[in-house]
C-alpha cells in the first residue's frame, strides 16, 4: 500500500462494529450551529413582527391601503383603478414599480368610454363617473377644470377589464394588427388631446409587468384546487409501487434488476414511439411547422404541443437517453453481475433492519419543516417594508420624486411651488436600521436554510450508516445484530456527533450559497456584452458545481466513518478518502454501477406513474374520462405527480443507496482487517465471499 493513500487497517480483535464507547466530536461547530439556529429564530420573530403578506396578495391604492381585504372599508372594492393609465408607460414604472398617477380601489372596472366633460352634462352619467373619483369628493358646484386641478377625478374613463385585480383597457387586435379599445382606435383624453389606442397597449404592458405571471400562477393554483385529491392518489400509488418494488428486491433482487432494466428500456422506447406518432399526426396541420423560437414564451403551454418541433425535440432527447443506457449495459454487463450481488446483500440488510424503510418519513417531515420556515420567513422579510410616499407631478418641480407625508403634504410649500404635485404612495421601503440591513437578513435566511437542510440530510445518512454497519459487523446474522439499530444509531448521532454533522453540512452550504450568488450574477450580467466576463462566470459555475458534487461524495463517506468509529469529521473524511483511494478501481466501477441500477429503479417507478397520470389527466382513458378534472394546464398535475413520485422513490431508494455505500465501505475495511483465517475471519456474507473468490476456511492474499 502506498503511503500517499494512508496505511491499511490493522486487525483489531475487539472491533465488533460501531463503537459504543465514544465522546462528543467537533464541539465548537456544535455550539456555532446552536447559536446560528437561535439567531435564525430571532430573524423569524423579527420578520413576523414587521412583515405583512397582504402586500403580496392585494393591490395597493395611492394611500397604501389594500383593495378587497376582508374586514376593512375597502372590502367590497377589490379592483385597482388608474386615473391616467397612460402614465404607466413612464420609465419610472421600471424603477419604482408604481405608476405615477392616482390609484383607487373600486367595486368594478369602468365598462364604457366617456370624458369628465361629457359626464358633467348629465346627472346620471356624473353619478356613474363619481364611482371612480376620490373617496369623499364633493363634485357639486365644481367646474370640470376645478375638479381636474384638485385631482379629484380622472379626465377620462376607458372601457376596462379586471386583470390581476387591476382595471386595464379592454384591448383587442383587429385583422391587420390594428389595436382597438372596444371598437375605437383613438380617444379624447378629456383635456382636448386625441390618444391612440396603441398608447394604451404600451401603458398596460408596463403597469402589468408582474400581473401576467401572477395570472398564470392563479390558473395553476385553480388546477391544484380541482385536482389535488387525484394528485394525492397518484402519489399514494407511487408510494405503494415503491414499497412493492423494495419488498420484491428483498426476495427477487436478481430477477427484479433485469426486469427493471428491460422495463426502463421499454418505457423509454414507448415514449419515443408516442412522440413519433404525435409528430407524424401533426404533419400538414396548419401552424404545426412554426418553430419554438418563432412562437416565443407563451403562458398557455399547451400551445407548444401543437407544433412538430416540440415532439421532434422529445424524440431526440429520449433517443439519446435510450442509446446511452443500452451502451452502458453492454460495456458494464460483467460489473452489473457483481453489483446485483451487492444489491442482494443490501436487500438482506434492509430486510433485517426494516425500520430503516420508514426513516425517510422523518427526513421528509424535517425537510418540509425547514422549507416551510424558510419560505414563510422570506415572505415576511420581503413584505416588512413600510409605505413610502413621493411627490409626483407633470410639470418641472424641484421637489419631484422627493419623499413626502400625505397627512401634512397640503400644508407644505410644495403645493404652492408645484400646483399639480401630488403626494402618492410610491413603493414599500424604509430608512430605519432594520430596513438598511434587510438584505443581510434575507441572505442569512437563505444560508441557514441550506445549512439546516443539509444537516437534516446528514443526520439521515449517519443514522442509516450506523444501522447498516451494525448489520455488517454482526458475525452471526441476524443473531448478533443489536436491538433497534436505527434508533440506537440516531441516538448516538444526536448525542455525540451533532457538531460533526453541522461541520460537514456547513462546508457544503458555503459552496451552495456561492453557487446561488454566481447564478444571481449570471442573471444580472445576461444583458452585458462582455464575453470575457461571461466566460469567467461560466468557468466559476462549472468549478463550484464539480466542487459541490465532490463534497457531497466525501461527506457521505465521512458520515459512514463517523457512524462506525465516532471520530471527528475531518479525521473521518480523511480515513474514508484514503480507504476509497486504496480501492479506487472498485469504487469507480462497482459503487457507480450500483448507483446506476438504483437510478434505473427510480426512473421505472416515475415512468410508470407518469404515463398513467398523463393518460388520465389528458382525458385519453375513455373508462375514466368523466372523472378527470377540467384543467387550464393538464401538465400541472402530471408534473406534480412525476416530481412527487421521483421524491418518494428517491426516499425509498436512498435507504438502499446508503445501505450499499455503507456495506461497500465496511466490505473494503473487512478486506484490509481480515484474511479469512480462524483468528481473522471475514464478516462479509457467503455470497460476497464466493464473488471475490475468498473463504473463511482458506485464507488468501488480499488484492
Amino acid at each position: 500500500m502506498g503511503k500517499d493513500n494512508g496505511d491499511a487497517r490493522k486487525f483489531d480483535p475487539t472491533f465488533k462494529g460501531p463503537i459504543h464507547n465514544r465522546g462528543c466530536t467537533d464541539v465548537l461547530c456544535c455550539i456555532l450551529f446552536v447559536v446560528a439556529i437561535i439567531g435564525y429564530f430571532a430573524v423569524g420573530i423579527l420578520a413576523w413582527s414587521q412583515g405583512d403578506p397582504r402586500k403580496v396578495i392585494y393591490p395597493t391604492d395611492s394611500t397604501g391601503q389594500f383593495c378587497g381585504q376582508a374586514g376593512t372599508p375597502l372590502e367590497k372594492k377589490p379592483f385597482l383603478f388608474y386615473f391616467n393609465i397612460l402614465k404607466c408607460a413612464s420609465p419610472l414604472v421600471l424603477l419604482e414599480f408604481q405608476c405615477p398617477t392616482t390609484q383607487l380601489c373600486v367595486e368594478s372596472c369602468p365598462t364604457k368610454y366617456t370624458t369628465l366633460m361629457k359626464a358633467s352634462k348629465n346627472k346620471g352619467d356624473l353619478d356613474y363617473y363619481a364611482r371612480f373619483c376620490k373617496e369623499g369628493a364633493n363634485l357639486t358646484g365644481m367646474s370640470v377644470p376645478q375638479i381636474l386641478r384638485d385631482g379629484l377625478c380622472p379626465s377620462v374613463l376607458v372601457s376596462s377589464k379586471p386583470f390581476g385585480r387591476r382595471c386595464l383597457p379592454a384591448l383587442s387586435t383587429l385583422k391587420g394588427g390594428v389595436v382597438v379599445v372596444g371598437n375605437q382606435t383613438t380617444f379624447d383624453d378629456g383635456r382636448g388631446t386625441m390618444v391612440n389606442a396603441t398608447d394604451f397597449l404600451d401603458a398596460s404592458k408596463k403597469s402589468n409587468m408582474v400581473v401576467e405571471a401572477r395570472q398564470v400562477a392563479m390558473k395553476i393554483f385553480e388546477d391544484y384546487t380541482v385536482s389535488w385529491y387525484w394528485i394525492l392518489i397518484g402519489l399514494v400509488i407511487a408510494m405503494v409501487v415503491s414499497l412493492i418494488f423494495i419488498i420484491l428486491l428483498r426476495y427477487l433482487a436478481g430477477i427484479m434488476i433485469w426486469v427493471m432494466i428491460i422495463m426502463v428500456i421499454l418505457v423509454i422506447g414507448y415514449g419515443i414511439f408516442h412522440c413519433a406518432m404525435e409528430y407524424r399526426s401533426l404533419s400538414g396541420e396548419p401552424g404545426a411547422d412554426v418553430t419554438i423560437r418563432d412562437l416565443g414564451l407563451q403562458t398557455d403551454f399547451s400551445v407548444y404541443l401543437q407544433i412538430r418541433q416540440t415532439w421532434l425535440a422529445f424524440i431526440i432527447i429520449l433517443s439519446i437517453v435510450e442509446v446511452i443506457i443500452i451502451l452502458l449495459l453492454i460495456f458494464l454487463r460483467k460489473r452489473i453481475l457483481i453489483a446485483i450481488a451487492l444489491i442482494k446483500e443490501a436487500s438482506r440488510a434492509v430486510g433485517h433492519v426494516m425500520s430503516s424503510l420508514f426513516y425517510p418519513l422523518l427526513t421528509f417531515a424535517l425537510l418540509a419543516l425547514v422549507i416551510a420556515y424558510w419560505a414563510i420567513t422570506a415572505v415576511f422579510l420581503s413584505t416588512s417594508n413600510t409605505q413610502v410616499y413621493k411627490v409626483f407631478n407633470s410639470s418641472e418641480c424641484e421637489y419631484s420624486r422627493d419623499t413626502c407625508d400625505p397627512k401634512t403634504f397640503n400644508t407644505t410649500n410644495v403645493t404652492a411651488q408645484c400646483p399639480d404635485a401630488e403626494c402618492l404612495f410610491a413603493f414599500y421601503g424604509g430608512e430605519t436600521r432594520y430596513h438598511q440591513y434587510l438584505i443581510v437578513l434575507q441572505f442569512y435566511n437563505v444560508f441557514l436554510f441550506f445549512w439546516c437542510a443539509n444537516f437534516v440530510t446528514a443526520l439521515g445518512q449517519v443514522t442509516l450508516a450506523g444501522a447498516f454497519a451494525s448489520y455488517y459487523w454482526a458475525f452471526k446474522k441476524p443473531d448478533d445484530i443489536p436491538a433497534s439499530p436505527v434508533f440506537s444509531s440516531l441516538g448516538r448521532a444526536l448525542r455525540y456527533h451533532t457538531g460533526s454533522l453541522a461541520f460537514g453540512s456547513l462546508i457544503l452550504s458555503l459552496v451552495q450559497v456561492i453557487r446561488v450568488l454566481l447564478e444571481y450574477l449570471d442573471q444580472k450580467l445576461k444583458a452585458a456584452q462582455n464575453g470575457c466576463a461571461k466566460f469567467l462566470l461560466s468557468c466559476l459555475k462549472c468549478c463550484f458545481w464539480c466542487l459541490e458534487k465532490f463534497i457531497k461524495f466525501l461527506n457521505r463517506n465521512a458520515y459512514i466513518m463517523v457512524a462506525i468509529y465516532g471520530k471527528s469529521f475531518c479525521t473521518s473524511a480523511k480515513d474514508a478518502f484514503f480507504l476509497l483511494m486504496r480501492n479506487i478501481v472498485r469504487v469507480a466501477v462497482l459503487d457507480k454501477v450500483t448507483d446506476f441500477l438504483l437510478f434505473l429503479g427510480k426512473l421505472l417507478i416515475v415512468g410508470i406513474v407518469g404515463i398513467f397520470s398523463f393518460f388520465f389527466f389528458s382525458g385519453r382513458i375513455k373508462a375514466v374520462e368523466q372523472a378527470a378534472p377540467s384543467l387550464n394546464y393538464y401538465w400541472v398535475p402530471i408534473l406534480t405527480v412525476v416530481v412527487g413520485s421521483y421524491l418518494i422513490a428517491h426516499g425509498f431508494f436512498s435507504v438502499y443507496a446508503m445501505c450499499v455505500d455503507t456495506l461497500f465501505l465496511c466490505f473494503l475495511e473487512d478486506l484490509e482487517r481480515n484474511d479469512g483465517s480462524t483468528e481473522r475471519p471475514y464478516f462479509m456474507s457467503q455470497n460476497l465471499l464466493v464473488i471475490l473468490k475468498k473463504s473463511n476456511e482458506d485464507a488468501k492474499t488480499v488484492e
